[in-house]
């Protein structure tokens, strides 16, 4: 028990004390480095988390940058020179205008900018080249417009710093608004792409323009579709509009209250132009000319609709350079937009207008026309309509355009489907006397 007792005292205490000191300064050195080390390996670690968020975050920034399609000098000198009016000095016309068009590779936007560029107008187009339908048509059309010096911008109007970045380079003068999501029937299967594109795309477009500086005089279209199920006939701008057959009929309505409020609150100019069944070379091949066309020409059967008691579907048919000239002469009237900075400074103009034939045509004539000029025999399965948004006949009352436009429809549809059907047989590679016909 002693040599225990003294194994665990020693008998010397001082020397005890100072081992024992020692000791723990040793324990209490070790902890202090252990605990550097660790703070600073800690700090290494915190800077390099740091430094590799911070160069993901350029490596994200510089690709969105360099996947965008626009931007940059070059891209900027091209917006410039596109939008440059080339009209001669002294010219009877005026200096020109500077538009940018929105759906510009649309088939509407396409003849609009080949037009406004032939008079000497600068034009800058923009098109996101959807796929709705096929969308190598669109870049055709684009490649068209290239080639006559226009620039179209791949880009979306819901891109709302793309588009002040366009009001940024260029001050426009006009801005012609055709860029929409189409086609009555697609509506029932895709419903939020026309709330997209109709609705949200022309309030981001709208707000652009209420801050540009100068504003622009905005030109924009609308459809016959917001007549709906007005059973008066022809319809006329005053007629009454709140009772749609079709949720694209519904958006259109409601963008002709939204462009009613950005001209009373911004002093924007506003004319909104409701189109009748546009047809024509380029055309969309969601339409039913163009798709009857198409199946004859391929031996299928075509469908054609027929309303309530057995009766014939009818529409304006208006041929596309007509729709052009209610277009550029809508440009050419549209008076200029009062605000400032966002603020109205005084009344600025607001307009609609129908843009239309006058000369409703039956859809069994329309196919009868086609088979005349295709020289082929249709194959035709004539069902009753469907509750689809369709209405059963369209005619338009133009005398308000022709009044304050001078529009005035010039093209028969024979005559049209003729001009359709030669741009249709060359441009898909059909030839006359060919096994395809």
């Amino acid at each position: 028990m002693r040599v225990l007792e003294d194994d665990m005292f020693p008998s010397t205490p001082g020397k005890v004390k100072i081992e024992r000191a020692t000791a723990m300064n040793r324990q209490l050195h070790r902890c202090f480095a252990s605990t550097s080390t660790m703070f600073l390996w800690a700090l290494f670690l915190v800077a390099m988390t740091a430094s590799y968020l911070s160069f993901q975050s350029f490596v994200d920034t510089s690709s969105k940058y360099f996947a965008a399609s626009w931007g940059g000098l070059h891209w900027e000198r091209q917006i410039r020179a596109s939008a440059a009016p080339r009209r001669p000095p002294g010219s009877a016309a005026g200096a020109g205008m500077s538009v940018l068009v929105t759906g510009a590779a649309g088939f509407v936007g396409t003849h609009c900018s080949l037009a406004l560029r032939k008079r000497g107008d600068g034009v800058v187009g923009i098109d996101n080249f959807n796929s709705y339908y096929d969308p190598s048509l669109k870049k055709a059309r684009r490649s068209l417009l290239a080639s006559h010096g226009v620039f179209v911008i791949e880009g979306d109007i819901n891109d709302g710093r793309l588009l002040a970045k366009l009001f940024d380079v260029v001050p426009f003068t006009h801005v012609l608004h055709l860029a929409a999501q189409a086609g009555v029937r697609y509506a029932m299967e895709n419903p939020a792409s026309y709330v997209h594109s109709n609705i949200a795309g022309l309030v981001t477009l709208l707000e652009a323009c209420k801050d540009a500086d100068p504003q622009p005089a905005i030109v924009w279209a609308s459809s016959s579709s917001v007549y709906g199920l007005n059973d008066k006939v022809p319809f006329t701008e005053s007629d009454r509009t709140d009772q749609p057959a079709s949720l694209y009929a519904a958006t259109k309505k409601a963008g002709e209250e939204i462009t009613h409020t950005y001209n009373h609150i911004y002093g924007l100019s506003i004319t909104g132009l409701r189109f009748f069944t546009v047809y024509g070379p380029w055309g969309r091949p969601d339409m039913a000319y163009f798709s009857f066309t198409r199946n004859i020409l391929q031996g299928k059967p075509i469908t054609v609709y027929r309303g309530k008691n057995r009766v014939d579907l009818a529409r304006d048919f208006t041929y596309i350079d007509d729709i052009v000239k209610g277009c550029l002469g809508s440009l050419d009237t549209a008076g200029t937009s009062t605000g400032t900075g966002g603020k109205k400074r005084g009344p600025a103009p607001y307009r609609i207008f129908n843009l239309g034939n006058t000369s409703p045509v039956t859809v069994p004539n329309l196919v009868s026309i086609l088979e005349k000029h295709l020289r082929v025999k249709a194959k035709k399965n004539v069902v009753e309509m469907p509750g689809n948004g369709d209405v059963p006949f369209t005619h338009a009352n133009i005398s308000l355009a022709r009044q304050q436009l001078g529009y005035k429809p010039t093209t028969n549809l024979d005559v049209g489907l003729k001009k359709f059907v030669k741009w249709y047989l060359s441009y898909y590679g059909y030839t006359r006397g060919s096994k395809n016909l």
